[in-house]
């Protein structure tokens, strides 16, 4: 929901880098085979962004220090690596006629040649993922990776579920497994309970948005089971592998500094678009026809405010709704400004008119601040890189903040000519305050604004009232007539109150670490051992005031989380035959895991003895019982891989693992999965021009998965003492001494073709995975004492097809575009359930609602009630009540009415450079899949939006009664009489046409109560302007003496203009998206 930029977003960030012996560097960069200049080739100093381009003639310019290292590369042609020893470096490039050179960095870390690798592998350069700044860096990945599919909160420091290759787990995790330089880190979402069904809470992000994206120099994205079997059980939903920056070889030191500036805001044209034409209420239901003269029918409240025996207009503010009065600027009425003796409106009537600043005034500009200052440096015998950085955020919402410090250390020894020793450190501090309010619940202000409202409020006035008094003055009063009780609020806080005084705070300490030593034994043969660590601490604080709708209270959550790792492996990487044409590449190791989990939440119960002290001893009776957990998982594992490579062409690879798992019982805990693999270069077989490179790529690959931590044996709930005595009770989920290993099966092939010497390429791979065995709870007798039982049942099945296309289509003297395109499309269907079920619900939502996994069905599909249709699938309507005059929708039974899943994703890249200029622009797209509105579900049967208070067709307002000619109309349907039927007692004798249905109350045929849920499902397609950016990379040569080698200005924007998506109304309502269940 942010739209940056001047017309969209404006950010600035500016990085320089220094170095006390920097010189000027200057030299042509030819064609090896024919002496020709080669124009728009990237000089780029190795570990840094320093970098220039030559010029139509070849020749470059470049600031840098002796020692360093500069890389030249260009499409079509090698890569090569030179150090800088003079102020003069000339260098010719050879054609590259296939990828052979390019390195990928696989499972466990281990680089190879991307030729050898027989499964699909795609990377992203950190200055990619660095493009547009965002808390969270794993949106920077959104569009950018085939058959990666990223969900985002629209909240502050949100979570983004990053699902590879659709959903394999019925009841599990869905996540990718995040592995920083080889150590494998959390990635826990820690929201609130009903926060991701819809029902309210808090996202507070999850832990991988630790990482900051300034210290990533490339992320690797392993899909399949193939790429990921080394890591073991935890790997079958895909890896991001991050490798950050390292410390480069150079003459004294490297001083980098970044800062960025950007805003944001609330787009307005993805808003809710109020009507002004109608007040408060939900139709004629609250007092006389006519009041102090004036006709009210029904719409206003009669109370003798002034003591002058005469009833005076009220308006009725106990309503949430906008189905009232017809605005009227002559008439003068008492509304809630009027009921509170602190406002100088106190008693006093005003213009029934629409509020002059209506809730998006509530929203303020958000501010996003990055700061980041590095040093490195290096030499023959070791490097290191030190950096910090400090991101800071304030959010669209008032009151909010984040705020995250990143702290780094890498460093590397050549302690011998054998031993070389290298450790990494990041310690990152983080605290929120303020975290928007999500779902339906009276703390995030939208529930109201979108759906409750009443559009005669002016939000400037409802702001002066907290800001002048510190308390609840809200707009959603009982009102005149409920005595001591008219100034309580019924439904809703004022927003200001409820986001200020009812705030969360949280805070996160982690560190993340390895030691590494790598013996080198002989020229084929090492071994290296590693040591790592990932810990961090949380304290998550929840409040809600005295004087608020909801009971005054504090929550007060603490959890500790703990993973070390501990990795041994012993390498070989032989060649031999009596030409060498054959290639061994060879890891045998093991691994030792060990997790542990513990958290702590308690809570006050039935308010606060003192107002504004929070904490649990403030509780007025005592405080709940402490829910809390503790536990611990031991994995220990043996892995081997072997790769045989014939001739540069033909690769095979065979890998094993085998586990021991503490979370299954003794007799099931040991699993092993194989994978298998085959890669051919056929482009080496064959001589054709237009032919750059061709590879065919073949696998198969079988995972494992255990079972949750405190699966196997039962433990009872404590609960809060009853007086002096006890209280437990047995979990609705029994566990289950018998579990069996979770098993997924995979097979996938690739095909990876570049052509015109790698001006143009793509890389298409087919999958197809099925996952069994899942352990899930099961329903179960009552005579067991419980509700469910976890058992091994379900299996689920994902297909699909990526798509990655790439292409230079113009590289002429200083102008060049490059463009990139990922495409996907993932099938994804439920197999079997447990034994005689028909259904597994996911999440259960409002209106009865539920997203559910059925056999024959995707995995998260939408259910609830639909229309009755006719023989050709026209909704059927029947009349409403004779005084009314109109028609409704007649409702139907439950049936899947929608499917989270997407038809297909794509992501659209383009970058154009012309001279020092650098501009890309970054379309996200979804076809397909659908989301359920509680903003129109609730939203039109409240009478906020626009539609419902218009004109219609016939010129008459909606709002007036469809038998004196209003209503709305809905097109195309089939009209029932409500009395004939056909044989087996079905409507029929349908009439087809346009029809009017009333829009004036509540109980309108579109709303919540007279219509089907189907109704209120929407289509989640998009296409979205995902990023835009503009960079200038100031020449070396106009730096002069300054000591400075680069200073690049950067321009961007994230999320800049809505998506685009065709609704029933036309209405364009929804920006935010949507995380599925």
């Amino acid at each position: 929901m942010k739209r940056r930029a001047n017309l969209f977003a404006l950010a600035v960030a500016t990085f320089l880098s220094l170095s006390a012996y920097a010189q000027n560097v200057t030299g042509s960069v030819t064609d090896a085979a024919t002496g020709e200049p080669l124009p728009s080739v990237s000089v780029k100093e190795k570990g840094t962004s320093n970098a220039a381009i030559t010029n139509f003639d070849g020749n470059y310019t470049i600031k840098a220090g002796k020692g360093a290292v500069l890389v030249f590369s260009s499409m079509g042609y090698a890569s090569q690596e030179v150090s800088v020893t003079g102020n003069t470096m000339n260098v010719a490039l050879a054609i590259s006629s296939s990828k052979l050179d390019e390195v990928v960095v696989t499972a466990l870390g281990i680089s190879r040649d991307k030729k050898s690798v027989g499964y699909a592998i795609q990377e992203v350069g950190g200055a990619e993922v660095n493009k547009v700044k965002d808390a969270n860096f794993m949106s920077s990945l959104s569009g950018k990776v085939a058959g990666v599919n990223i969900r985002q909160s629209g909240t502050m420091g949100g979570s983004a579920n990053v699902v590879i290759r659709g959903y394999k787990s019925l009841t599990g995790n869905n996540q990718a497994l995040f592995v920083v330089d080889g150590i494998p880190i959390s990635n826990q979402i820690t929201n609130t309970g009903n926060q991701q069904t819809g029902r309210g809470g808090y996202d507070y992000g999850n832990a991988a948005m630790d990482i900051n994206p300034e210290d990533i120099d490339k992320v690797s994205v392993l899909k399949g089971a193939a790429a990921t079997a080394l890591y073991g059980a935890r790997a079958a939903n895909g890896v991001i592998l991050i490798t950050t920056k390292k410390g480069t070889k150079r003459n004294g030191l490297g001083v980098s500094v970044t800062s960025g500036y950007t805003v944001g805001s609330v787009n307005p044209d993805t808003y809710v678009r109020y009507q002004n034409r109608y007040g408060e209420g939900y139709g004629q239901y609250y007092g006389p026809d006519t009041i102090a003269g004036y006709p009210t029918n029904g719409y206003m409240v009669a109370y003798d405010v002034d003591g002058d025996g005469i009833d005076d207009p009220c308006t009725p503010t106990t309503e949430d709704a906008s189905f009232g009065l017809a605005f009227d600027p002559n008439f003068m009425v008492y509304t809630w400004e009027s009921l509170y003796p602190e406002l100088s409106t106190y008693g006093q009537k005003s213009a029934h008119v629409a509020g002059a600043n209506n809730p998006l005034y509530f929203f303020e500009q958000s501010a996003n601040i990055n700061n980041s200052v590095a040093i490195d440096g290096g030499n023959d015998n070791g490097s290191f890189r030190l950096s910090a950085t400090q991101f800071s955020t304030n959010g669209i919402v008032p009151g909010s903040s984040l705020k995250r410090n990143n702290f780094s250390f890498t460093g590397s020894l050549k302690a011998s000519d054998k031993l070389t020793v290298s450790t990494t450190a990041q310690f990152i501090q983080q605290a929120g305050r303020g975290r928007y309010g999500t779902g339906y619940d009276s703390r995030n202000p939208n529930q109201s604004f979108r759906q409750w409202f009443n559009v005669g409020v002016d939000m400037a006035k409802q702001k002066e009232a907290y800001e002048l008094t510190g308390k609840n003055i809200t707009w959603n009063p009982f009102g005149y007539g409920y005595g001591d009780d008219a100034t309580k609020p019924i439904y809703f806080d004022n927003p200001y109150f409820s986001v200020l005084e009812n705030y969360q705070t949280d805070q996160r300490n982690r560190l993340i670490g390895n030691m590494m030593a790598t013996y080198k034994i002989n020229d084929w043969l090492d071994f290296m051992g590693r040591a790592s660590i990932d810990t961090y601490s949380e304290l998550q604080e929840e409040r809600a005031a005295v004087g608020s709708v909801e009971i005054p209270g504090y929550i007060r959550r603490n959890r500790n989380v703990t993973e070390t790792n501990i990795d041994m492996i012993l390498s070989a990487n032989k060649v031999f035959g009596s030409n060498d044409e054959f290639s061994f590449n060879g890891r045998l190791g093991s691994n030792i895991r060990r997790n542990s989990v513990e958290a702590i939440s308690a809570s006050t119960n039935g308010g606060l003895v003192v107002p504004g002290v929070y904490a649990l001893s403030n509780s007025v009776n005592t405080p709940n019982a402490p829910g809390e957990t503790a536990y611990q998982i031991g994995v220990n594992g043996l892995f081997a891989a072997a790769s045989l490579g014939y001739k540069n062409f033909l690769y095979v690879d065979l890998t094993g693992r085998q586990d021991v798992s503490s979370t299954l019982p003794a007799a099931n805990n040991t699993f092993f999965y194989p994978s298998a693999t085959m890669s051919l270069v056929f482009s080496e077989l064959i001589d054709v021009d237009a032919i750059s490179f061709g590879k065919v790529r073949l696998n198969y690959a079988e995972v494992g998965a255990d079972a949750p931590a405190q699966a196997l044996a039962d433990a009872y709930n404590m609960g809060t003492a009853f007086g002096s005595t006890s209280l437990a009770s047995a979990p609705s989920t029994s566990n289950n001494a018998g579990l069996l290993p979770e098993s997924t099966v995979s097979t996938e092939a690739g095909l990876e073709m570049m052509f015109f010497n790698n001006r143009v390429g793509f890389d298409v791979s087919v999958y197809d995975q099925t996952s069994f065995n899942q352990i899930m709870p099961a329903k179960v007798s009552s005579t067991s004492g419980t509700i469910y039982k976890y058992v091994n049942a379900g299996e689920i099945n994902n297909k699909g097809i990526e798509l990655s296309l790439s292409a230079t289509p113009i590289q002429a003297g200083d102008f060049e575009w490059n463009t990139n395109l990922n495409w996907t499309k993932n099938t994804n269907m439920v197999v079997s359930l447990f034994e005689g079920a028909e259904n597994l619900q996911l999440a259960s939502v409002q209106g009865g609602v539920t997203i559910e996994a059925r056999p024959g069905q995707a995995y998260g599909v939408i259910y609830g009630t639909t229309h009755v249709r006719d023989a050709d699938g026209r909704p059927v309507v029947y009349d409403m009540p004779a005084q009314y005059g109109g028609v409704r929708y007649l409702v139907g039974d439950k049936d899947v009415i929608g499917n989270i899943n997407p038809d297909w994703y794509a992501g659209w890249n383009n970058s154009f450079r012309f001279k020092n200029w650098t501009a890309s622009v970054l379309l996200d797209m979804q076809m397909g899949g659908n989301f359920f509105s509680l903003d129109t579900y609730y939203g039109y049967a409240t009478g906020i939006y626009d539609f419902s208070a218009g004109d219609n067709d016939l010129g008459n307002p909606v709002r007036d009664l469809a038998i004196d000619g209003g209503g709305y109309k809905i097109n195309n349907v089939a009209y029932w009489d409500g009395s004939t039927v056909d044989g087996d007692g079905n409507p029929s004798g349908f009439v087809v046409g346009d029809y009017y249905a009333d829009m004036h109350y509540y109980g309108n045929a579109l709303g919540y109560a007279r219509n089907a849920r189907e109704y209120h499902v929407w289509d989640a397609s998009f296409i979205k302007l995902r990023e835009v950016a503009l960079n200038y990379s100031v020449p070396s040569s106009y730096l002069g003496s300054t000591g400075i080698r680069s200073d690049e200005k950067d321009f961007y924007c994230s999320s800049c203009c809505p998506r685009y998506r065709l609704l029933y109304f036309g209405l364009e309502l929804f920006e935010c998206e949507f995380k599925g269940a």
